[in-house]
This record gives C-alpha cells, structure tokens and sequence, in this order.
C-alpha cells in the first residue's frame, strides 16, 4: 500500500493527521506532498493549525467525518 493510501484509509476513517503522526505511522517525510496529491484525486481535506507553546503545525482531516 502506498503513502497515499494509508493516509487516504486514515483519514477516511475519522483520524486526523499530523506531519510527526505521519512519520510514525507511514514513514512519510512530506506529509504536506502527500495531502496536496490526494487533493488532486478529488478528496476534500481540510486543516487545523495548532500551536504548542511558539511552535504552529498543521493537523489535516476530511471536514464530511467532523461531527457538528
């Protein structure tokens, strides 16, 4: 399975990811890279930036899963 497809299963499934979640989980370097080719195919993803203390990240996740 491909970085994409993982990233792909986890969103769809209702996680959120993040570029050190990732790292952890596929491996991927350029999470960013990623979200932008799965944008390309048509998925509809959405971010979140979080800040911890001076430091900003983004957290990537498909907005249809986030409950109102």
């Amino acid at each position: 399975m491909t970085q994409n497809e993982q990233i792909k299963a986890h969103l769809k499934s209702g996680k959120r990811i993040t570029a050190i979640e990732a790292l952890d989980l596929f491996h991927c370097f350029r999470l960013s890279a990623r979200i932008k080719d799965l944008k390309e195919e048509g998925l509809k993803i959405d971010k979140t930036t979080i800040q911890r203390g001076e430091k900003h990240f983004a957290e990537y996740y498909l907005p249809e899963l986030v409950a109102n």
